[in-house]
């Protein structure tokens, strides 16, 4: 088969279209031939040497597709060759072939195509497990999320708005603010423009956000805690601002507020699987019926993912840049 290699870290460039060994599927995996998968953040970072995959992970860039079973490996159950699936992975989506733990598989959604469905497992899995199972957002309160026109962003609006919360966002540009508002924001920040604290302030009437989704990491830390309502809790989920930042814990302990930092790519077999088994629970009924959608920016041909990573690091989609195998 093929796949994506980085024979040397790099940019855009170092991404090179090469035959590689097909996958075997291993005790409760599954063999999955990929139709298409996603760009996202860490693959360009695995792309610059940053962000190696776990142990026995895939070598190849991908964290999700969506494509057909072709074999199964020993143990697995509820599954059969022919089964059309999307799937959360630790790697390797970025080829014609993969292996997958069962419990990482969801059923391709009713009504959408393979192209719409590789623009949701890592999303939907990172933001039902961290805005949700996490952070815990309830009905009624707000959540401020960071960089809303991203894929992460779309994805959390919509599931944010499906279960009564109030939505803030921002974003950099009033075309990327508006995408915002179709899909439900109800308060929208340009960052370049306003200070998100002040603004948040002025749109709650002085409460902040109870939930606060972020991106960028050290950059934000501070004013994240300041925008934070009583009993608020701020989940750091990227590091695009940086690593290290000063706190005022006296701003955390006034508020009674928490700063969580997750991941998902690392995590053991068994987190993913109850990730993924209550994104089928919650989710996918939410999909199927149509309330939450896809939102895919552009598809482009898996042999030209360096196109892919290319409008990423631009900043030029608003969702999820797709990649058909």
């Amino acid at each position: 088969m093929h796949a994506m290699t980085i024979p040397v870290p790099g940019g855009p460039e170092a991404l090179v279209w090469a035959e590689v060994p097909d996958p075997v599927p291993g005790e409760g995996e599954v063999l999955v031939e990929v139709a298409a998968t996603a760009v996202n953040r860490a693959d360009l970072l695995q792309r610059q040497g940053f962000y190696n995959p776990p142990p026995g992970a895939s070598p190849y860039p991908g964290l999700e597709c969506a494509g057909r079973i072709v074999a199964l490996g020993p143990g697995v159950a509820g599954w059969a060759v022919g089964d059309e699936v999307c799937a959360l992975l630790s790697g390797g989506g970025y080829a014609q072939r993969v292996a997958v733990p069962s419990g990482q598989l969801l059923p391709l959604p009713k009504g959408l195509s393979p192209e719409q469905a590789a623009a949701l497992p890592e999303v939907a899995c990172t933001v039902w497990s961290n805005v949700f199972l996490t952070a815990h957002l309830r009905p009624g309160e707000t959540v401020l999320l960071h960089g809303g026109a991203s894929g992460i962003g779309t994805m959390a609006i919509q599931l944010a708005k499906a279960v009564g919360a109030r939505v803030a966002v921002t974003a950099g540009s009033p075309e990327k603010l508006a995408r915002c508002t179709e899909l439900g924001a109800d308060i929208v920040i340009d960052y370049r423009e306003q200070d998100f604290v002040e603004a948040l302030r002025e749109a709650t009437d002085g409460a902040g956000a109870d939930v606060i989704l972020d991106i960028m990491g050290a950059k934000y830390l501070q004013r994240n805690v300041d925008a934070l309502a009583v009993n608020g809790r701020l989940v750091v989920i990227g590091l695009q601002g940086g690593v290290k930042g000063e706190l005022d814990l006296n701003t955390l302990l006034r508020k009674r507020a928490a700063v969580i930092a997750t991941n998902l790519r690392g995590r053991p077999l068994a987190e993913k699987a109850a990730i993924v088994a209550a994104v089928r629970e919650h989710v996918w009924p939410l999909v199927e019926s149509g309330v939450v959608k896809p939102v895919v920016d552009r598809v482009l041909p898996l042999t030209d993912a360096a196109a892919g990573h290319r409008v990423l690091e631009a900043g030029e989609q608003v969702g999820k840049v797709v990649l058909t195998a």
